[in-house]
């Protein structure tokens, strides 16, 4: 069960038609990042659409442990009086990152290049996580981290005293590695670059040139490099912070394959290294447009509308598009099992170290409910079953994984039979309001105790 609170039992059932507007949360990617740069900033940031999910809150409380002045001022409203680039203070307590492992890696990249001290810990599906890939570079500054066999939290991160600059290649394809690095290069002297193979989310690049930092991104023969320019003093910001594309998804995915379902959901995040999935549905034949479309913060942004879409077909996603939707990958496979023909999705190896090994989450409960998935070390396959066509009838397990859980959630809402989950709680993570939402637009989920 979810390390805020017990096991719920959560059942979905087929519907009437899903319709109306889905105001979703503020993006989960972007509040994080608000909250740490706000927190090395001099001065205050005003924060208006954070995110209020345990995770966020999470990394709001270990801002506060590390120094910064937090505070609420109403609904998704925070102020966060920063101390400044290397000012951190050394926490009384153990930081607990509840089950998010961005909020634990920044945090750690964070405070890696100041000389204090910090143990982290988390859930027990954090706790299960590596955390190899950001303390390895981050010893390249001088920071030292002491953890569980495993390179696992429990794990107390001593900050280099004397830091240096690093140039370093990302062995993975992850935006919390190259975020954890750019960070720690903040209270480094001289030039950190970072070099990905391929691009990931760019949040961190946009908002620390957003705080006034020195940020140059250029494409090379070898991927991707980006040069931070050491010990800037980070001025505040008002920021607004757009709605979560990957929270967007699951009302999005349940209008696709609810027969009848006509759903908008506005004011959308579409930076390119995060819109893949939507990419992927219209190449799937699904019937998703946007409206609107603008930019707001240096982010690019639409409403989207999502109509049933009974004549989907199976594709080949692209593996190099998976840093560009590796959190919808979950979803994208219920969907998947609602379209005619096989869709492969290769290239994923990396939800293998998610929350849960989501290729075997989806794939044992997809299996379960009826599908026929195939498996490899970084790829699935789903068989499509059609529109309507998925037995459905099982209970699954979540896994601690509030993307596995919603996912089935909407599995259940097109499948001919009832899908449950054995336990929904880790859903308030990232969208708390999941439930009064998917019900406002017609959706019959129903909890009970696990």
């Amino acid at each position: 069960m979810s390390s805020h609170g017990s096991a719920q039992k959560m059942t979905a059932r087929a519907s009437g038609p899903l319709t109306g507007t889905a105001h979703v949360p503020g993006d989960k990617s972007i509040s994080h990042r608000a909250l740490i740069l706000g927190a090395m900033a001099v001065g205050e940031t005003r924060i208006t659409g954070l995110l209020e999910g345990e995770d966020v809150l999470d990394t709001a409380k270990a801002m506060a442990a590390l120094g910064a002045d937090v505070n609420q001022l109403g609904p998704g409203e925070w102020s966060v009086h920063g101390v400044g680039v290397g000012g951190f203070s050394e926490p009384e307590d153990v930081i607990d990152c509840g089950n998010s492992g961005t909020g634990v890696r920044l945090i750690m990249g964070a405070m890696a290049t100041t000389p204090i001290s910090a143990t982290f810990t988390g859930d027990a599906s954090l706790r299960s996580r590596p955390m190899g890939r950001v303390t390895d570079p981050l010893a390249l500054f001088g920071a030292q981290a002491v953890g569980r066999a495993g390179g696992k939290l429990p794990m107390t991160i001593v900050g280099a005293t004397d830091p240096l600059p690093v140039d370093y290649v990302t062995p993975m394809a992850s935006a919390q590695v190259k975020s954890a690095v750019l960070l720690a290069g903040l209270n480094a002297p001289g030039q950190t670059v970072v070099t990905e193979r391929a691009a990931t989310r760019d949040h961190t690049e946009r908002m620390l040139r957003g705080f006034g930092a020195e940020v140059v991104t250029e494409q090379t023969e070898d991927g991707y490099r980006i040069t931070l320019t050491g010990q800037p003093e980070l001025k505040p910001q008002e920021i607004t912070v757009p709605r979560d594309s990957s929270s967007a998804a699951f009302p999005v995915c349940a209008a696709l394959v609810v027969p009848g379902s006509d759903v908008l959901v506005p004011n959308i995040g579409l930076n390119p290294t995060r819109a893949g999935l939507f990419t992927t549905l219209r190449e799937m034949g699904a019937n998703l447009t946007f409206e609107n479309e603008r930019e707001e913060g240096g982010e690019p942004v639409a409403d989207l509308r999502a109509r049933f879409s009974p004549t989907m077909k199976g594709i080949e996603v692209p593996a190099e598009r998976a840093p560009a939707m590796i959190d919808e990958y979950p979803i994208l496979s219920v969907v998947a099992a609602n379209a005619e023909g096989i869709t492969h999705m290769p290239g994923v190896h990396e939800l293998r170290v998610k929350e849960s090994d989501r290729i075997d989450a989806m794939a044992v409960g997809l299996r379960a409910c009826g599908v026929t998935v195939d498996e490899t070390e970084d790829s699935f396959t789903v068989h499509g079953l059609g529109a309507g066509g998925v037995p459905g009838g099982a209970t699954v397990a979540a896994r601690l994984d509030h993307r596995i859980a919603m996912s089935f959630l909407i599995c259940g809402m097109a499948a001919q039979e009832p899908v449950s989950v054995d336990d929904g709680s880790p859903i308030a993570t990232s969208f708390p309001i999941f439930e009064p939402l998917m019900a406002e637009l017609g959706a019959q989920i129903v909890r009970s105790n696990g």
